[in-house]
């Protein structure tokens, strides 16, 4: 069977890589990334440059998991990061082609009279949730063979270890509550926060991979569900877990900020802070914003297939973030100071 897997360097790629890479002999894979790190991967930047000699026949299936994850990205931006890359997947397959693709949790966007502020994405909360709604119809028009659509929420480390190959979403916060940077959470504490295991999501890839292909449309949702975090009791996780680590290391333990509603910070809060806090400051309010909407759902998802320990995993994960951060996870938070005209 021959495979294709793009973005395999990414924070799901390096996992799904490695799951398939043990499948033994009767899987050619083939691996493409942008910056190759490994023997045998192939460097493409996919929908920038034409697709190289090694990525060019007939293929089993393509596994699909390259983009951006910036929550920051324009119209354009999530175009030519997420948009093109697709199209020139969709080059490569044919009806026999099984397709599967890495998509969001969130591609089917919000009321818009439930997103903490007006989104210039209409339902969607920024551009890349967007462009992974565009994806998904793009592919769902266009690709004529077998499709399976992989949908997880925000990702953490494994379920074992909590190991995980690059610190990004999710762990923005534990980084911002050492430093003290987080001076307040924004956001319900009885709203649901779904988080999805790392590996779990590529064992969810590899049994598409080496499945029967399905013969309509399928769709694998990886949430928790029943067993959703609230807000509230993520933040209660997070803390507790970077205590532990440091008060094992005779370090002070960090104070859980408070919460703010959503509604009252964009109304009270968020114009003085615009007024008053430092440049550095302002960017992580704004940053720490883009998670309202995903730390304070109103329902959790309805999984295809479950998360049934988010806490557990999720206190693995603040652990190995730790244990490989450790000079930020022992940080002194330094109080913030408003800024005097």
């Amino acid at each position: 069977m021959r495979v294709l897997i793009t973005g395999s360097t990414g924070v799901v790629g390096r996992d799904v890589l490695r799951s398939l890479a043990g499948l033994g002999p009767d899987l050619a894979l083939t691996a493409v990334t942008r910056r190759p790190t490994g023997p045998g991967e192939v460097a493409w930047t996919l929908g920038a440059q034409p697709p190289p000699e090694q990525v060019h026949g007939r293929w089993d299936v393509i596994v699909h998991t390259a983009a951006s994850t910036r929550w920051s990205m324009s119209r354009a931006e999530a175009l030519a990061a997420n948009v093109a890359p697709l199209e020139a997947v969709l080059g490569l397959a044919d009806e026999r082609t099984h397709l599967v693709h890495l998509s969001t949790a969130y591609a089917d966007g919000a009321d818009p009279a439930e997103l903490p502020a007006p989104s210039a994405f209409g339902r969607y909360r920024n551009g890349y949730e967007w462009s992974k709604a565009e994806c998904e119809r793009l592919v769902r028009d266009r690709h004529p063979g077998p499709l399976t659509v992989v949908r997880p929420p925000l990702i953490i480390g494994s379920r074992a270890d909590g190991a995980i190959g690059r610190f990004t979403g999710p762990y923005t916060l534990m980084q911002t509550l050492v430093s003290g940077l987080a001076a307040a959470v924004v956001g319900d504490p009885d709203g649901y926060a779904e988080l999805a295991p790392v590996d779990q999501v590529a064992e969810v890839v590899r049994a598409a991979v080496t499945g029967a292909p399905p013969t309509e449309a399928r769709t694998e949702v990886i949430a928790g569900g029943a067993n959703c975090l609230r807000l509230s009791e993520l933040l209660d996780l997070v803390c507790g877990t970077l205590n532990e680590w440091r008060a094992e290391r005779g370090i002070a333990p960090i104070t859980a900020p408070p919460f703010i509603p959503t509604r009252r910070w964009h109304r009270f809060f968020l114009p003085l802070a615009e007024e008053h806090l430092s440049e550095v400051q302002l960017q992580v309010v704004q940053l720490l914003g883009m998670f309202e909407s995903y730390t304070s759902l109103g329902k959790p998802f309805e999984p295809t297939r479950p998360v049934l320990d988010p806490g557990d995993t999720l206190v693995r994960s603040v652990r190995w973030w730790a244990d490989h951060k450790p000079r930020l996870a022992a940080r002194i938070p330094e109080p913030w100071q408003l800024v005097v005209a």
